[in-house]
């Protein structure tokens, strides 16, 4: 199962959160996390913030998944996959 979670560039503080939220569910439900940076015409230009937001949240979701795919550009999205962590049962 592949969940997508779509930032924008300029994402807020309180938006970042809510998603964050649910990329760790959707990891604690076993299913892979694509997140990406879409921009949209000239906000092309922040590359490096999108590139930045991606890193953080891979960072942030480090105790729940590892990162598959680091971020890479393709076309207007700069895509990421996170998939969830195996749980090993005692």
């Amino acid at each position: 199962m592949l969940k997508e979670i779509r930032f924008g560039p300029q994402t807020d503080e309180h938006d970042y959160q809510f998603k964050l939220k649910h990329a760790i569910k959707f990891l604690e439900d076993g299913a892979k996390v694509k997140a990406f940076v879409f921009f949209k015409g000239r906000s092309i230009l922040f590359k490096e913030q999108g590139e930045i937001l991606l890193l953080r949240l891979a960072q942030d979701l480090e105790e729940h998944g590892k990162v598959e795919q680091m971020p890479k550009l393709e076309g207007k999205r700069m895509i990421m996959f996170i998939s969830p962590k195996t749980v090993k049962k005692k």
